[in-house]
């Protein structure tokens, strides 16, 4: 249950994500995606050098996650030494995955609102997760999985009637469903670093430090400068810091004790947060159907995280 407590306090800060984009100042999708990964990411990335440097510094202190302590929390996929890819191209796809993330996220969000964009990014999110996880490791991800993500997804669908369905557009959905699909590929990554024993902070400082690094030149070739406004740089601040350094670290550790389709499912908590703040913060019109579909979303989520007794056998 901490794992899982870990992912839902992750979730609930992404899910202030596009709240916080549109009390900011207008400016474009890809610059505002850019701005979040350079300050977040490079956050990561100096918090892991800083625990790198003490590590060293007390060398005889056991590293924060061992091969070992990760295998024994029974959740570990595992992976033939012989075909697995190499630890930078883990590292790099990760990284992609981020960067790829924002402006389509972003993107999604400004075309369709907070609630739609968020609720199709992270509704899809635990569908490709768990197929891509299921195609890598040869291992389904469980019928609690299955059950709960069928439920949940459902409960997305309905929540999908925010705003009328006019006002859906299909550019934005396929913005939005890009976000998923690159959601599921650094989650995947940073479940692979995690197994070969990367302690959070590392797996995460080492995908979002090249994540920041790469993004450096897409906010210097777009206009950026809504980031020399006040709104702009609070905004740029929260959604770097809170959104993507706090969160992130949230989402690693909860990452060690539970797989990558089960952590995608949970982050549906996400859209739940983000539906909520638009409705209280944003004035966005909650409709019947969307009303049912937070129930149906929070049943999907208590059906993954109602522990379930372990067959003799495995015990």
């Amino acid at each position: 249950m901490r794992h899982v407590v870990f992912i839902l306090l992750a979730a609930v800060c992404f899910g202030t994500t596009g709240t916080a984009q549109e009390f900011g100042p207008e400016a474009s999708a890809l610059s505002v995606g850019a701005a979040r990964i350079v300050i977040g990411g490079g956050a990561l990335a100096l918090i892991a050098w800083a625990a790198s440097r003490a590590l060293q510094r007390g060398s005889d202190a056991p590293s924060a996650v061992t091969p070992e302590a990760v295998i024994t929390t029974g959740a570990i996929d595992t992976v033939r030494p012989a075909g697995r890819a190499p630890t930078w191209l883990v590292v790099a796809l990760g990284a992609a995955g981020v960067v790829g993330y924002q402006p389509s996220f972003f993107a999604g969000t400004s075309i369709n609102g907070v609630a739609v964009g968020t609720i199709v990014a992270l509704g899809s999110a635990p569908i490709l997760t768990g197929a891509l996880e299921w195609a890598i490791t040869r291992r389904f991800p469980g019928v609690a999985w299955l059950t709960a993500t069928v439920v949940a997804t459902v409960g997305v669908v309905l929540l999908t009637g925010i705003g009328g369905t006019d006002a859906i557009s299909i550019e934005g959905l396929l913005a939005s469903l890009g976000a998923g699909v690159s959601y599921a590929v650094y989650a995947m990554a940073s479940k692979r670093l995690l197994v070969r024993g990367w302690s959070p902070t590392a797996s995460m400082g080492s995908i979002f430090g090249w994540a920041a690094a790469a993004s450096v030149p897409l906010l210097l070739v777009s206009d950026a400068a809504w980031l020399a406004t006040g709104s702009g740089l609070a905004m740029a601040l929260w959604l770097g810091l809170v959104t993507t350094t706090v969160a992130y670290l949230l989402f690693a550790r909860g990452l060690i004790g539970l797989t990558a389709a089960t952590v995608s499912t949970l982050t549906l908590a996400e859209p739940l947060t983000a539906t909520l703040l638009g409705l209280l913060l944003l004035g966005e019109q909650l409709s019947t159907s969307a009303v049912a579909g937070i129930i149906v979303l929070a049943i999907g989520l208590v059906i993954l995280v109602v522990p379930r007794r372990a067959p003799a056998e495995a015990a």
